[in-house]
């Protein structure tokens, strides 16, 4: 398997071991013929997390190249994701895997013709994955065919029945949900994972530890003021987009890189959670975590030692994060009712793959809802300090240009909503949500005048941010080198800033020669949330863009009968599909793409592809290549998220 960088959101580096960097570089070398790797047929598994930009971008790249020198996949290529599970892939790509090696070895064994048979066949057996249901291609392109696991292997797991469970209360059953099943998991024995080796012991010290308010590596964060907060769109609309400015004399950035913000877990929920866990008296107490005896595992850096236990579920801890399978089955060692212990069983098991799916990772469940739905598990904090991943900044991408706005720089997200579903509460997204609150007092709407013209500094709120730095995402070092930008919604914002940037480098350079540059922006609702619509309108009045193009997808056509109207931004790239190759091809410029990484993303790719295809005459293979090209040469970026 190939894994990717987790070191950084926007990284598109290979930081993968020693012997994987030499062998890409290697196979990168330009001199190597075209059919290099002719006679190799190869499988692989790539280890990602979509909480970063770039998902699985060394086992995309490596992929990428080998196919580029002449190799072909005998198995669909996984990508799996850390940040919803990497089981949810891995588990049944490489069960799928056995079978596809069978069928190769055969092949090998009788002729090469059956090479193109081979494929066919792969690709049709892998039609169903472990859940029975369609898998989204983000998580893995090709759907995977599980076989069944022997159910007597005990260094895997162990096989559960029914017998022992409440047979009243399984037949009350109508229909799944994440506190019951129904036939045949329900009457199944269950192929659950091992139960995962405790290794911590933690200790609460009776020693007040108040006064906590970040993080221990506080160090690398700046308190900063938020000096603007304007909400963007119409109170009607689907949803809040909100601009905050920041002050922040001392820090240096360029329009695309990003900023970290610290933000905490809802002081509801770490109350809520400490009730649950019987604790809540001794929140203020010092937490001591040690190793237990002959453990070879290391204590997560993440938890301070000597800090409060409501300061590190409150910090430390991400107690909104779907429990992985791992988790799960811990958990059910700790619950006493035996119909909940048998339906936490499920969920981890390699049987209930599709209601772990549906009722956990899909639902946006928490830990918190997993003791609201089972009562009778009591879990040690130990387990809730081994399992829990650490609290992470959540990134903004800045949407503005120092040269524009000397010591502020500015960043738009949507306010995250959950609605209430039998799973969980109606809740906001975790860091979206706190900064909505976090800003209350100051948010206006477009026009009015801003809060720090009302208040003094000292009452502005405060947030703790750092910058990061991307290491492509910014506009060519050449002003002449023309640029397609595509940012629907909140993914417009580094693209002001490219925009603002071009603006002031203009009106410095007159006689200098300055590439066209491209915009397709997308939103619901012309009159509800067209974002920066003033600025981008004045930034194409006055010739820093040359082109804005935008659809609106919920609004009705101007004129009756009006047909194929452009709905989203790939249509608007599609219908000026002539202009956007010769940029790309002819002028050697720039893609940039921002926004959501599941469906825009893809659907972008997808439409350049058609679009490079169309233009140069060739199949998709070869236009695959050619769009790998322009990655290879920083050409075709992208700032996405899931």
């Amino acid at each position: 398997h190939i894994g990717n960088s987790m070191k950084r959101a926007d990284t598109d580096g290979l930081l993968i071991n020693f012997c994987q960097t030499k062998f890409v570089r290697k196979i990168k070398n330009k001199s190597l013929p075209h059919n290099h790797f002719f006679h190799l047929h190869y499988a692989l598994l790539a280890l990602g997390d979509t909480n970063y930009a770039n998902f699985c971008n060394g086992g995309k790249t490596i992929d990428s190249r080998l196919q580029q020198l002449g190799a072909k996949h005998f198995y669909a290529t996984g990508h799996a994701d850390d940040g919803t599970g990497l089981e949810v892939v891995v588990d049944p790509w490489i069960e799928g895997l056995w079978d596809a090696l069978k069928k190769t070895f055969s092949s090998m064994a009788t002729s090469d013709q059956q090479d193109t048979d081979l494929s066919d066949c792969t690709q049709d057996n892998f039609h169903k994955n472990a859940s029975g249901q369609e898998k989204n291609k983000s998580d893995l392109e090709v759907d995977l065919h599980l076989l069944k696991l022997s159910e007597t292997d005990s260094q895997k797991g162990k096989a559960i029945t029914s017998d022992s469970i409440d047979v009243e209360t399984l037949s009350t059953v109508l229909a799944a949900s994440l506190k019951q099943s129904v036939p045949p998991l329900s009457e199944s024995a269950l192929n659950v994972p091992a139960l995962p080796a405790s290794y911590l012991e933690v200790c609460l010290e009776q020693v007040s530890t108040e006064g906590e308010t970040v993080p221990s590596d506080k160090d690398s964060y700046h308190e900063v003021s938020i000096s603007k907060a304007v909400q963007l769109t119409q109170d009607d609309a689907v949803k809040t987009a909100i601009s905050l400015e920041l002050d922040i004399s001392n820090l240096a950035y360029q329009p695309g890189d990003a900023f970290d913000i610290l933000c905490p877990n809802r002081a509801s929920e770490v109350k809520e959670l400490l009730l649950r866990l019987d604790l809540q008296t001794q929140k203020n107490g010092a937490v001591q975590v040690n190793l237990l005896k002959n453990s070879t595992a290391k204590i997560p850096l993440h938890i301070p030692q000597n800090g409060s236990l409501q300061f590190i579920l409150t910090w430390c801890l991400e107690i909104r994060s779907a429990p992985k399978k791992a988790f799960v089955r811990a958990l059910a060692d700790f619950t006493q009712n035996s119909s909940e212990k048998r339906r936490l069983l499920e969920l981890c098991s390699k049987d209930g793959s599709a209601d772990y799916n549906s009722f956990v990772r899909d639902a946006n469940v928490c830990l918190l809802d997993l003791l609201r739905a089972f009562p009778s598990c009591l879990p040690p904090l130990s387990l809730l300090f081994e399992h829990l991943p650490k609290l992470q900044p959540r990134a903004y991408s800045a949407a503005s240009s120092s040269l524009q706005h000397p010591g502020k720089v500015n960043f738009v997200f949507n306010v995250v909503e959950f609605p209430a579903r039998p799973e969980h509460p109606a809740r906001t997204g975790l860091c979206t949500g706190w900064l909505a609150g976090h800003v209350s007092s100051i948010l206006r709407p477009l026009g009015t005048v801003p809060a720090s013209e009302r208040l003094g500094t000292s009452a502005l709120p405060k947030v703790h941010v750092r910058p990061r730095p991307s290491s492509t995402f910014h506009l060519p070092a050449d002003p002449s080198v023309p640029v397609v930008m595509v940012g629907p919604g909140t993914g417009v914002a580094p693209f002001i800033g490219f925009l603002q940037q071009r603006e002031k480098e203009r009106e410095a350079n007159q006689e200098a020669t300055f590439g066209e540059m491209w915009l397709f922006f997308g939103c619901r609702h012309k009159d509800k949330d067209f974002l920066f619509r003033e600025e981008l309108e004045r930034f194409a009045h006055n010739g820093t863009l040359s082109n804005l193009i935008v659809c609106f997808s919920r609004d009705e056509p101007d004129a009756a009968g009006t047909v194929n109207r452009p709905t989203y931004v790939q249509h608007n790239l599609s219908l000026h599909a002539k202009n956007v190759a010769s940029i790309l091809l002819k002028d050697k410029g720039s893609l940039y793409v921002c926004g959501d990484a599941k469906n825009m993303a893809k659907d972008v790719n997808d439409t350049l592809l058609e679009i490079i295809g169309n233009e140069l005459q060739i199949d998709k293979l070869d236009a695959m290549k050619t769009v790998a090209g322009l990655r290879e040469e920083k050409r075709y970026l992208q700032d996405i998220w899931s």
